[in-house]
Formats: C-alpha cells, sequence, structure tokens
C-alpha cells in the first residue's frame, strides 16, 4: 500500500511540474497592426435638382483611430461637361465642403471633376442617366423586426430599352440610414418593380416621417455603391472598411463622383 500512495505522489507531483513549467514558458504576444498611409476622400455629386452641386473632400485616417474624418480645406474644385462648360466650386462655411449654385445637371451629360490639392491632381467622370419614375412608397409591419417596426417598399417601372441602375437613400426623422439600398435591372428589365428596403438602424414606428429618395446612377457609381454595400456590416470602427470599393476617381483617392438624378416621396407613418 504504501508504495503504491509513493507513487501516486510522483505522479502528482510530476503533473504539477509540467504545469508549471508550461506556464512558465507562456508569454504575451503584441500583435502589430500596420496603419495604412492616408489618401484624399472625395464625395461628389452632381444631381438634376435645382440645388447646390457639393463635393466633400477629407483625409482617411489610421486603422487604430477613431472614425473622424479631417476636411481638406483650400482645394482647387471645378466641374466640366462635355458640352464645355466649366464650373468652379467654392468652399462653403463647413471646411472641406465645396458648392456651386451656377448649374444644374441634364441627363446624357457626361460630367468631370477635378481637385487640386497638395500638389496633385484628381478626376474622376459619370455620365448622368436618364430619370426613371419614382411611382410611390409604402409600409407594412416588419415580422423580423418586431410588429411596432415598420418595412418600407418602393415601387417603380423599369424601363426596356436600356440598362439601369438605381440607389435609394432613406432618412427617419432627418436622420440618415446608413443600410445602402441598390438595386439593378438584370432581373427586371421591363417590368414593375417592388423593392423591400430592409434595414435595422432605427425603428420606424408610427407618428415617423420618412423620405426616402431614388437616385438612376451609371454602371460605374452601381458598383461602388453596390459593394460598399456587401461588406457594410463588415466595416471595422477605424477609418477604413475590410477592403476599398473600386472608385471612379484617380490617383489612388478614395470616394466617388456621381452625376445622377434624384426623385423623393414623404410618407408620414400612421
Amino acid at each position: 500500500m504504501q508504495f503504491i500512495k509513493l507513487k501516486y505522489h510522483i505522479i502528482a507531483a510530476a503533473l504539477i511540474l509540467i504545469l508549471i513549467v508550461n506556464a512558465a514558458c507562456q508569454k504575451v504576444i503584441n500583435i502589430k497592426v500596420d496603419n495604412a498611409a492616408t489618401q484624399l476622400v472625395i464625395e461628389g455629386n452632381v444631381t438634376n435638382q435645382l440645388e447646390q452641386q457639393s463635393v466633400k473632400i477629407s483625409q482617411s485616417v489610421p486603422f487604430t483611430n477613431t472614425n473622424t474624418f479631417p476636411a481638406v480645406s483650400g482645394a482647387v474644385v471645378t466641374i466640366s461637361d462635355n458640352k464645355g462648360n466649366n464650373y468652379k466650386l467654392t468652399e462653403g462655411t463647413t471646411a472641406g465642403t465645396y458648392l456651386s449654385n451656377r448649374f444644374t445637371g441634364r441627363t446624357g451629360n457626361i460630367y468631370t471633376l477635378t481637385v487640386q490639392t497638395n500638389g496633385k491632381t484628381y478626376t474622376g467622370s459619370s455620365t448622368m442617366p436618364a430619370l426613371v419614375n419614382f411611382d410611390q412608397v409604402t409600409y407594412r409591419d416588419d415580422v423580423f423586426n418586431g410588429k411596432n417596426n415598420k418595412l418600407m417598399t418602393v415601387y417603380f417601372h423599369d424601363p426596356t430599352s436600356v440598362v439601369n441602375q438605381y440607389l435609394f437613400v432613406m432618412y427617419v426623422n432627418n436622420i440618415l440610414i446608413k443600410t445602402i439600398f441598390t438595386s439593378d435591372d438584370s432581373f427586371t428589365n421591363g417590368g414593375n418593380v417592388n423593392l423591400d428596403l430592409y434595414q435595422n438602424d432605427i425603428n420606424i414606428l408610427t407618428g415617423d416621417t420618412v423620405i426616402v429618395e431614388m437616385q438612376s446612377i451609371d454602371r460605374g457609381i452601381f458598383t461602388y455603391w453596390y459593394s460598399l454595400s456587401q461588406q457594410q456590416n463588415n466595416a471595422a470602427g477605424g477609418g477604413t472598411a475590410p477592403s476599398n470599393p473600386p472608385s471612379n476617381l484617380n490617383n489612388n483617392a478614395l470616394g466617388y463622383f456621381s452625376a445622377h438624378t434624384v426623385q423623393k416621396h414623404t410618407v408620414i407613418i400612421n
């Protein structure tokens, strides 16, 4: 009996020694995350509306920083079209935002944005598509997100003669919904379209005012927004998404330049 007890004590002591050695061998591994160099971020829009055409310019931030993009002031910003018109935008009261009241975008025109800043020139072009009529917006109970939450649905007729792409933007009580809603006519060409706008950003409840904006966009801009929508739930807390969507801007700039038509519907939830 004494031999068996001694044997168990030796085995137990050996196991304790192994655990101590393993613990002593462990070390904290610090993973270094390389921060990419900052890049120019351009968000440019020309619409068919009698409103200020705008271009917002900022700098990207490193992955480890907060999601605040420093504005870029003092840039020279112009927009030209294929009809020989040139418009210079001036920086407004908000730093990094450049505006023009001098023109309204027209269907079929090709618009080119030129930005000069810090000794570099950035350009991008976009063609304004034909307007596709935005028929109506309705709502119903959202069965997936609670009976009090509402799901918005848009309706329009897609033309047969051309390829069409769309972006929908939603505001609830003047708060922008971050979800990106894109659509093209790959499977709906020439048909009547009803599209549900699924989102989890904000509960839409009785008494809310919902504005839905429909944009007819060209193929390059559709590719940008569609690519971004595919990873919108995977974006990190820092300054860049897991991968940057394909931009129609040159010289390694991030963002987009879009010439598009705009229509809006406003709905008060009863």
